[in-house]
């Protein structure tokens, strides 16, 4: 007799549906499983045997054969066991086979029969929803993060014994509804601006830059307060929306199988930069999520960046530009999602105290220019805000009026960012926007054209370091609440762009703002 269940297959954010088929017929005894899985999938045999017999069941004398269609499909992990289980108990007439024709099953199933937590579950009730199914069987402590799925219902089941009697009526479980308390965010142990004192234009920098989403990079000496204004950031941005949460848990739900409920806080990552490129965006032999892709929707911080390796900062310019990762492999290609705001602290120098008003720098100029270049052109190129975090003196703090706190900071980047939501489809920040998007949302009056004009040319920037400057000059619109970009904030977005080796004379600070802003502007010779 032939059964089939479906279950979820784990590959990328999306997965697929896999068809679990058995067939029992006279033979030698013995139970094969087929469809090309990993080692977890081999062992599910000895599992799904002695959960079988352990719950009471009969396990056929017969030769039983279970295939993981389409067969070839890379699978990997666990989580087939319980849909192999009913297989079995439908094919060899202990359970109607009608009784789960519109259900996905997941589930790790232990030698008693009990039913144990696996990676997935949010992805398999999408699949069940994309799929027309309407029912999902799956463990308990996954109940909550698959249960935020609309048109589907969520069973939590225990044991196999306990989803059988469920099965054929004899005790009858409840769906599980989405908890509104899974919905509220947690608050983050993050420093608030209010801690911060002076740092007047980075705190500026910032603050744009959670408005839009753009990426940003702090330079300055040891102890100035980068990492502190990094990690600020995240009391910046509004709460996750709905589908904003469902975006990153199934991110989460692929690699954890203990996420509890929806992921409800934006995402803060910060890797060491011991991290390899395989950990930065992504890979294996079964291919897994990143840094990059579980800081979607978040922050990717990188402290100390020039001490990254080099080819794992080469990495990041693709999905910076795409707001994706694709990883091809022999037998499948996948892309996981990776929309992020890199957020970058840098010293000027090896010794970290170039510029310093302080402290005097020890470092020979090859030594500067080799640390320097570290951080590639076309990298650079793809960071919309690069600002100086100079040191904070005693009189500075002992002075200084109590600083403004995050919430109220929060509240212009929220009121900026509905601007955004409202002008553009699909809830795009200025940071993402597109070419012909730029032409239509950031028009420039003959004024500011004469402007550009000569910034380009006298400043070396490149056409993307020139479009980066109307998205930031955009944002700083919106959060002045104009719906034209005024001259001031183009000028504004001028400064925050980094030197490159396009300017010969500076050619050694070729990511620093080696001047004040206004000193900058002022070199400028625009057009008459």
């Amino acid at each position: 007799m032939l059964s089939t269940v479906y279950a979820p297959a784990l590959l990328g954010v999306q997965g697929q549906l896999v068809t679990i088929e058995c067939d029992i017929t006279n033979g030698l005894p013995g139970l094969v499983i087929v469809g090309l899985g990993d080692k977890a999938v081999e062992e599910a045999r000895e599992r799904v045997r002695s959960a079988i017999k352990n719950s009471g069941f009969t396990l056929p004398a017969k030769r039983i054969t279970l295939n993981l269609s389409p067969a070839d499909l890379p699978k990997d992990g666990s989580g087939y066991d319980l849909g192999m289980a009913l297989a079995i108990l439908c094919a060899s007439g202990q359970l109607s086979q009608h009784l789960i024709d519109d259900a996905v099953v997941l589930g790790e199933l232990s030698l008693n029969g009990t039913i144990n937590t696996t990676r997935g579950a949010l992805i398999a009730a999408s699949l069940a929803q994309t799929h027309g199914l309407r029912r999902l069987y799956i463990p308990q402590a996954n109940a909550d993060e698959a249960a935020v799925i609309e048109d589907v219902k969520v069973f939590a089941v225990l044991s196999l014994v306990e989803l059988f009697r469920h099965l054929n009526g004899h005790a009858p479980l409840s769906a599980i509804k989405a908890s509104p308390s899974n919905h509220q965010p947690t608050l983050p142990d993050m420093p608030d601006f209010s801690q911060i004192y002076a740092q007047h234009r980075a705190k500026r920098a910032v603050e744009i830059a959670a408005a839009g989403g753009h990426n940003l990079l702090m330079y300055g000496p040891p102890g100035a307060g980068k990492t502190l204004l990094a990690k600020a950031l995240l009391k910046l941005l509004p709460p996750l929306t709905t589908q904003e949460a469902i975006d990153i848990t199934k991110i989460y739900s692929l690699i954890d199988s203990s996420t509890p409920g929806l992921v409800t806080q934006r995402p803060f990552r910060a890797p060491h930069h011991t991290a390899s490129s395989v950990a930065m965006i992504g890979g294996g032999s079964r291919p897994r999520p990143g840094e990059i892709s579980l800081s979607h929707h978040g922050v990717l911080l990188l402290d100390e960046m020039p001490e990254f390796p080099r080819p794992v900062l080469e990495v990041l310019r693709q999905p910076l530009e795409e707001g994706t990762i694709t990883i091809a492999r022999a037998a499948h290609t996948l892309s996981f999602p990776a929309q992020f705001m890199l957020v970058g602290t840098a010293n000027p120098c090896p010794c970290g105290y170039l510029g310093d008003t302080s402290l005097k720098c020890q470092c020979q100029p090859g030594a500067i220019r080799q640390y320097q270049q570290r951080l590639s052109g076309p990298l650079l190129d793809r960071i919309d805000l690069v600002t100086e975090v100079q040191r904070v003196h005693t009189a500075d703090v002992v002075h200084s009026q109590s600083p403004e706190p995050s919430s109220s900071v929060a509240v212009r980047v929220a009121q900026a960012r509905a601007i955004q939501y409202q002008r553009h489809s699909a809830g795009r920040l200025n940071a993402h926007l597109s070419n012909d998007e730029i032409k239509i949302y950031c028009k420039l009056n003959n004024e500011i054209l004469h402007f550009a004009e000569a910034a380009v040319t006298n400043l070396g920037l490149s056409a993307r370091g020139y479009l980066k400057c109307l998205r930031v000059a955009r944002t700083i619109a919106d959060l002045d609440g104009s719906p034209e970009i005024r001259l001031e904030h183009f000028t504004e977005s001028l400064q925050y762009r980094p030197l490159t080796q396009a300017d010969p004379s500076r050619a050694s600070q070729r990511f620093l703002n080696a001047k004040p802003a206004v000193n900058r502007l002022t070199e400028l010779r625009v057009p008459e």
